[in-house]
Formats: structure tokens, C-alpha cells, sequence
């Protein structure tokens, strides 16, 4: 069989199993399957899918149709113009994410950041990436996230400026940041019913909810921040589309100063940042 008919064969298996997105999810696994670039795939449609690539992309295809995330399957999930490993020990990065590094790159360099429950590390790898001169401390209370958070760190050439740390948020972290980012658990315990399958059965509970009202997080950091922020640093969350003027709210209940929400692409509230003042 052809890699062509092989792509056409999964695109109807996996549309019929109700797979949105089903013609991309196949030319993803098929180029993984292949071991080509992704952007280099239709070059390559026109060969001869050899038996062992036609066995490990039959069995993509099915991991698929049972709704893993591509990411998941294939082990990494492109972000702001890099590739990142992911596994079934961190959270799926969502595009939406880049708003976050977007906002916190249109302000100052800062000489030393924390990026806090880094899951797959995308933040604060990104960012140090982006500020060659910036120093980081990445934390998880995941073990095995930090392992893919220093494998990610390693990969683009930033390991020796991120110290990593196995933290329930700042309980093993020293201050002296000029700046705090954080993508934390937001899903309240009553909204995990509605998530599609890719999410509540592929990416850890612990990073997506806090079992409770999706503000425990914010809450806990926005308290514990000034500790660790010096005066003029930046707050800076991503946020559920829905909690924008919550988690503003409990900014400025803890003191922060030119509090923010900002939009996404689509204009629902995706980030919340702050100032800490001293």
C-alpha cells in the first residue's frame, strides 16, 4: 500500500470514529509513522509505506479513534515555534498558552523568573529561550513532569540557567524574582464532567483541576507572592476564559497594582497579570 492510500484509509476510519480535525490527526501520525517531517510528508506520499511503518501507524490511528491527543501518540506538541516532548506525566500545551508568553515578553527582561507547576516546562524553557540573559526556577510537585521539564530545558539549550524543583507551589522555593508566571489547575470540580476525553483522560487530574471552586491555585500563589516577587516584579497567570474578573479580584485583594485581564485570539480573558509594588 501507498503512504497516500494509508492517509486516506485512516482519515475516513478516523473521521467516522467522530474525530474533528481527522484529515490533520492522520498526516501527523503518518508522518510520526514515517519518521519524515511533518512539512516534508507530501513528498513522500507517493512511497511505499514499508511493513513496519504500517504497523506502528495502524496502531496510532487506534489510539486515536479511543481519543489519546495526538501530542500524546506521537510524544511532543509544537509551542511558539519550537518542539517539546510531552508525555502522559504533563499537561497537553494549548495553543492559548502563547498568550501568556506574548503578554510577559512585552515587558521587561528579568534576571531571574519562576515559573510555578511547569508541567512539560513550555513556559519557562520558552522564555529563557526567548531572554538569553534570564535565569529561571522551574516547579512541579511532579517528579516525572520535572524529568520532562529538564529533558524540553535541555533540548533548546537552556538547562544551565533553570534550576528545577519539586514544590507544592513555594514551599521549597527562595525569593528574589522579578517575575512569576504560572499556568495552575483552573477547571472547577463540577466542570471535569464536560471535558472532552482527550483532556480528562490523557492529561494528569492534578493539572487541570483543583478539586474545588478552579480558584484554589490563584489564591494560593497571589498570597504567597510578595515573598518572592521584588518590588516593580510581575504576577502573571493564565486563566480560564471565565475567570478573568475573579482571579483580577483576588490580585487586587493581595495588594497588586496595575491588575489586568487580557484576551486571547478569540477575546475571552485568558491571562491576569499584576504588579507588586513593595
Amino acid at each position: 500500500m501507498s503512504a497516500q492510500a494509508a492517509l486516506v484509509a485512516a482519515t475516513r476510519r478516523l473521521g467516522a470514529a467522530g474525530i474533528d480535525g481527522a484529515a490533520g490527526d492522520a498526516r501527523a501520525l503518518l508522518a510520526a509513522a514515517m519518521q519524515v517531517p511533518r512539512d516534508r510528508l507530501t513528498l513522500h506520499l507517493g512511497d511505499d509505506l514499508e511493513a513496519a511503518a504500517a504497523a506502528r501507524f495502524d496502531a496510532m490511528v487506534a489510539r486515536r479513534m479511543a481519543r489519546e491527543p495526538v501530542a500524546k501518540i506521537i510524544g511532543r506538541r509544537d509551542f511558539w515555534g519550537r518542539s517539546f516532548e510531552v508525555t502522559a506525566d504533563v499537561l497537553d500545551p494549548r495553543p492559548e498558552t502563547e498568550c501568556l508568553i506574548a503578554e510577559a515578553l512585552r515587558g521587561p527582561v528579568p534576571a531571574r523568573l519562576l515559573d510555578l507547576g511547569t508541567g512539560s516546562g513550555i513556559i519557562a524553557v520558552t522564555l529563557l529561550a526567548e531572554w538569553p540573559g534570564a535565569r529561571g526556577v522551574a516547579t512541579d510537585i511532579s517528579a516525572a513532569a520535572l524529568e520532562v521539564t529538564g529533558r524540553n530545558a535541555a533540548r533548546h539549550g537552556v538547562d544551565a540557567r533553570l534550576d528545577l524543583c519539586r514544590s507544592d507551589w513555594f514551599s521549597q522555593v527562595m525569593g528574589g524574582f522579578d517575575l512569576i508566571v504560572s499556568n495552575p489547575p483552573y477547571i472547577a470540580a463540577n466542570e471535569m464532567t464536560g471535558l472532552a476525553p482527550e483532556v480528562c483522560e490523557y492529561d494528569p487530574r492534578v493539572a487541570l483541576t483543583d478539586d474545588g471552586d478552579g480558584l484554589m491555585a490563584y489564591r494560593a500563589i497571589a498570597g504567597g507572592a510578595h515573598a518572592q516577587l521584588k518590588p516593580g516584579g510581575r504576577l502573571m497567570f493564565e486563566i480560564g476564559w471565565r475567570q478573568g474578573a475573579a482571579v483580577a479580584d483576588i490580585l487586587h485583594a493581595t495588594g497588586f497594582e496595575d491588575v489586568r485581564a487580557l484576551p486571547d485570539l478569540e477575546r475571552r480573558d485568558r491571562v491576569v497579570c499584576g504588579i507588586y509594588t513593595g
